[in-house]
Order: structure tokens, then C-alpha cells, then sequence
């Protein structure tokens, strides 16, 4: 949904760096996926298509913070 964000910390060796993912159109949500020793965080539309795509090193990853969108009533 829009408004879903995953913020990962990764460790670039002098510091830590920040990346934030987030679904930016109504309708896509931001899906995270491990294998293979790989962190993949994916924007998806409803038809589960693919938009953006970003891969992270999963032994340099610290910290995965997933926050799912508010849904209003």
C-alpha cells in the first residue's frame, strides 16, 4: 500500500549508511526477501510486477525496519 517503507542499515565499512524503500503510488507495497545470502527489497504494483529493486550483501546488513503503511478508516 502507499506509505509502506523498509529502512535498512548496512554496514559500508567506516559507518553505517541508510536506505529507505517505499512504495510510492496507491496500490504497491514494498515486499523483503532473503536468500542466498542476498537481501532483496522489491517495490511491487498489485499485478505483482516488479518496479524497483534494490539488493543488499546480507553479512553487511544491520538492521531491517519494516513500517507497514497507516490505514485510515
Amino acid at each position: 500500500m502507499k506509505g509502506d517503507r523498509v529502512e535498512v542499515l548496512v554496514d559500508v565499512g567506516d559507518g553505517v549508511r541508510q536506505f529507505v524503500i517505499v512504495a510510492t503510488k496507491a496500490g504497491r507495497r514494498v515486499d523483503v526477501t532473503l536468500a542466498r545470502g542476498t537481501l532483496e527489497v522489491t517495490e511491487v504494483t498489485r499485478s505483482g510486477t516488479p518496479v524497483r529493486t534494490a539488493r543488499f550483501l546480507a553479512n553487511r546488513v544491520v538492521a531491517v525496519v519494516e513500517h507497514p503503511s497507516e490505514e485510515k478508516e
